[in-house]
């Protein structure tokens, strides 16, 4: 049995989804017992659990052989980040109590970082939970790339004036990238295996991709020319803010960090996984989606 926090998100979805594929047992564990139904139809055990109550996570991690934790994504936090405390504190919480088999988490390239990450601070709060455990459980830290996913944000401008924004500059630079579901089968074949102490596994696609390269390729999924124009740093402020970020410097802070490579795997000092999912794949599905 493994538990599997953020179903209804992408990634825990996509670990969800493999594990069952794979004919194991999976207890789906959500907030919110109305998107239940879906979860039982595909054969998974449902516990319901908040990621404020630390006795419910315990329970519904308990008595499994591998639990996958993730910190919810916010891209409109707090200063200080108190969400991602309170919620990583809760998990050490849970797992403590739980003792699971073995631990997969959820962070982010550039995780290892303790300052400089913007918006990935939150999964560095994590991995630092997780790294001061009081019991010692088998526990593999994830370092995914960029997420293709986060392209369904260009769509719009792109289907109406054939010009992709590029806040990764410069816009010839290749940046890895992996689409979702290569992280959740990253993450049941981890699950799957057996291992002492702390891992990390970096995580990226098939190949590295420039904007103008995305661009391109979004063109030919919506059937147009499109390309890739460098958004000015200056506006990126008014930009987000206009798009309902209150506090955009965590926003701001991390695409800095990307640009100026301070967010990077630690090339030959941890695993490394390269997915099969190619970028044309993942836009196909998110123009799909968008309509």
């Amino acid at each position: 049995m493994f538990a599997i926090t953020g179903v209804t998100g992408q990634v825990g979805g996509a670990a969800a989804r493999a594990l069952l594929e794979a004919g194991h047992a999976v207890r789906a564990v959500l907030r919110d017992e109305s998107k239940a139904a879906q979860w039982v139809e595909r054969g998974a055990e449902v516990a319901i659990a908040s990621f404020e109550d630390a006795d419910a996570l315990s329970a519904a991690f308990r008595g499994t052989a591998g639990v996958f934790v993730m910190i919810a994504p916010n891209f409109a936090p707090q200063p200080g980040y108190p969400n991602a405390h309170a919620a990583a504190a809760v998990l050490k919480e849970a797992l403590t109590k739980a003792r699971p088999e073995r631990i997969v988490a959820l962070s982010s390239i550039g995780g290892q970082r303790e300052s400089g990450l913007g918006l990935i601070t939150q999964v560095h709060i994590l991995e630092e939970a997780l790294a001061d455990l009081p019991v010692a459980i088998p526990t593999a830290i994830l370092r995914p790339a960029w997420f293709m996913e986060n392209s369904l944000w260009d769509i719009a401008p792109s289907r109406e004036t054939g010009v992709m924004p590029g806040f990764l500059h410069p816009l010839d630079r290749k940046y890895p990238m992996v689409a979702t579901e290569d992280i959740g089968r990253v993450i049941a074949g981890t699950l799957g295996q057996t291992w002492q102490g702390r891992r990390v596994i970096e995580i990226e696609g098939p190949q590295r991709y420039t904007q103008h390269e995305i661009a391109a390729l979004l063109g030919g999924v919506l059937g147009r020319a499109v390309r890739a124009q460098a958004v000015p740093r200056e506006q990126w402020e008014g930009l987000f803010q206009a798009q309902g970020t209150a506090w955009p410097a965590p926003r701001i802070e991390m695409i800095d960090a990307f640009n100026s490579g301070w967010i990077d795997f630690e090339d030959g000092v941890n695993e490394r996984v390269v997915g099969e999912t190619a970028y044309q794949t993942v836009l196909a599905g998110l123009v799909g989606r968008a309509g």
